[in-house]
C-alpha cells in the first residue's frame, strides 16, 4: 500500500516530510518564490555618468556581497595584526 505523504503516520515513522532539512529546504524556497514575485520590476542605479539597469532580485545579492566583501576587507584591515596579542 503507497502511503500518501501527508498521512499522519508517514511523517511520525520517519517519512520525509519530517526531515528538519527538508523543511528548511522547503521554506528557503518557497521564500525564494515570493522575493522573486514581488522583486521582478527593474530598477537603474545612476552613478557619476553610467546607469545600470536590473532586476531587483539581482540587485539585492549584489548589494549584499559587495557588503561582505567591503566589511571583510575592513575588518581585516583594523583588526589584530598579531594573534598572540589575544591570548
Amino acid at each position: 500500500m503507497i502511503t500518501p505523504f501527508f498521512h499522519y503516520e508517514y511523517i511520525r515513522f520517519g517519512g520525509d516530510m519530517a526531515k528538519p532539512k527538508f523543511i528548511i529546504i522547503t521554506i528557503a524556497v518557497a521564500t525564494l518564490a515570493v522575493l522573486l514575485v514581488q522583486n521582478a520590476e527593474v530598477v537603474s542605479l545612476k552613478l557619476f555618468f553610467w546607469e545600470i539597469s536590473m532586476s531587483r532580485i539581482i540587485f539585492f545579492p549584489i548589494l549584499i556581497l559587495a557588503g561582505f566583501i567591503i566589511g571583510f576587507a575592513v575588518a581585516k584591515m583594523t583588526g589584530s595584526k598579531n594573534k598572540s596579542d589575544t591570548d
